[in-house]
C-alpha cells in the first residue's frame, strides 16, 4: 500500500464493531498497531466474544455500548480518537413493520450524529461505508453501456418507488456525509463496496453469506440474471484502511473488483462444488446487463484484492465448518434473500 498518512497507529473509533465488515476491520487495525474503540449495541459475550478474542484486543480494544441515534454517546465514544470508521448501518429485515423508518432514520440520523461528533472532537478523517447500491441502481442521465464510476449515483426516487428502503438509506446517508464534509471542512471519504463474501468472524450468518448459501443449496425462488459485483470482506477492510491512511484519498471510492452474471456464478460454483444441488438454471430469468463499475480510483491508491475463486473457496469452507451448509440433500432448506432481487 502507498501514500500512508503520517503519524498513524493512533486511536480510532469503529462504529458497529461487531458486524461482518467491521469485525474484520477491527482485526486489521489491531494487527497494524492501532488502538480501537468499537461501538456496539450489545456488550454481551455472544455478540462481542469474537472481538475480545482477537490478537491484541486485551490491550488495544475497548468496546463501548452506544446508540448511533444518541449524539452524546457518540461524542463519548469518539473523544480522544484521531479517526473514525463509520461502518454501522441497519440491514433489511423481512420482519420489519416500518422498513422506511427502521432503515432510513438510523442510517441518516446516525450518520449525522457520527459526523457532528467527529467535528466536535476535531477528527482528522472519517471513513464512511456506503454501498454500490448508491451507485448502480437505474442512474439518471447515465448511458446503459457506459462504465460506472464515482460520478454515478443511483436514482433515489426510483428506489423509493420500488420500496427499496435499504438503497434509499444508503444513497441518502452517503449524500449527507459528503455534503457535510464540503460544508464544514471535515475530511470525509466514502467506500462503496459490492456484495461482500468471505469468512465470518461473528457467530451469526449475515445477508451476503445467505446469498451464497442459497446458491449452493438451491431452491424454488426466482432471481434475476443480473450483474453481481463481488468483493472479499478482508479486502474491504483493507480498502477502508487505505482510505484512512492515504492523504490523497478524497470523495467516493467504488470497491467492486469482481463482476459476474448470476448464471455464470452458478456455473462457477458448480465447477468448484459439484456435489451441491445449486440453484436451477430455470430459476434465473433474463434481464438486461448494463455496463459494470470500475474500481480504478481505489486501485490507484495502492489497493489490491484476492481472486474471486479464492474468496468463494474461503467463504464456502467457512460455511461448511460452521454448519451453514448442512442438510443440502432433497431440495431447498433456505430462501433467496428477497432484498437481492430489488437491488
Amino acid at each position: 500500500m502507498v501514500g500512508r498518512m503520517e503519524g498513524g497507529k493512533g486511536e480510532v473509533c469503529v462504529t458497529g464493531a461487531a458486524g461482518f465488515i467491521a469485525s474484520w476491520l477491527v482485526k486489521l487495525l489491531l494487527s497494524r498497531g492501532y488502538t480501537v474503540r468499537g461501538t456496539v449495541r450489545d456488550l454481551g459475550e455472544k455478540k462481542t466474544g469474537h472481538l475480545r478474542s482477537l490478537e491484541n484486543a486485551s490491550e488495544n480494544l475497548k468496546l463501548i455500548k452506544a446508540d448511533l441515534l444518541d449524539y452524546d454517546a457518540m461524542v463519548a465514544a469518539i473523544e480522544g480518537c484521531q479517526g473514525v470508521f463509520h461502518v454501522a448501518s441497519p440491514v433489511p429485515s423481512e420482519n420489519a413493520t416500518d422498513p422506511e423508518l427502521e432503515l432510513l432514520r438510523p442510517a441518516v440520523a446516525g450518520t449525522k450524529n457520527v459526523l457532528e461528533a467527529a467535528s466536535a472532537e476535531k477528527i482528522r478523517r472519517v471513513v464512511v461505508v456506503s454501498s454500490i447500491v448508491a451507485v448502480d441502481i437505474n442512474p439518471k442521465d447515465w448511458p446503459n453501456d457506459k462504465i460506472k464510476d464515482e460520478n454515478c449515483w443511483s436514482d433515489r426516487d426510483f428506489c423509493r418507488n420500488q420500496e427499496d428502503w435499504y438503497s434509499v438509506s444508503k444513497i441518502t446517508a452517503e449524500e449527507a456525509a459528503l455534503e457535510y464534509g464540503r460544508r464544514t471542512g471535515l475530511d470525509v471519504v466514502t467506500l462503496n463496496p459490492a456484495v461482500v463474501f468471505g469468512p465470518l468472524l461473528q457467530p451469526s450468518v449475515n445477508a451476503s453469506s445467505q446469498f451464497l448459501i442459497y446458491f449452493l443449496k438451491g431452491g424454488p425462488d426466482r432471481m434475476r440474471d443480473k450483474l453481481w459485483h463481488i468483493v472479499d470482506v478482508r479486502d474491504t477492510a483493507d480498502a477502508l484502511l487505505v482510505l484512512y491512511e492515504a492523504p490523497e484519498a478524497a470523495g467516493r471510492h467504488i470497491c467492486a473488483p469482481h463482476v459476474i452474471i448470476a448464471r455464470d456464478l452458478r456455473d462457477l460454483l458448480k465447477s468448484m462444488y459439484p456435489d451441491y444441488p445449486l440453484v436451477s438454471k430455470e430459476s434465473i430469468y433474463d434481464v438486461d446487463h448494463p455496463a459494470p463499475m470500475t474500481t480504478d480510483k481505489l486501485k490507484k491508491l495502492g489497493w489490491t484484492c484476492r481472486s474471486l475463486e479464492e474468496t468463494i473457496a474461503d467463504s464456502v469452507e467457512y460455511c461448511q465448518q460452521a454448519g451453514f451448509l448442512d442438510d443440502v440433500e432433497g431440495g431447498a432448506p433456505c430462501r433467496f434473500p428477497p432484498f437481492y432481487n430489488k437491488i
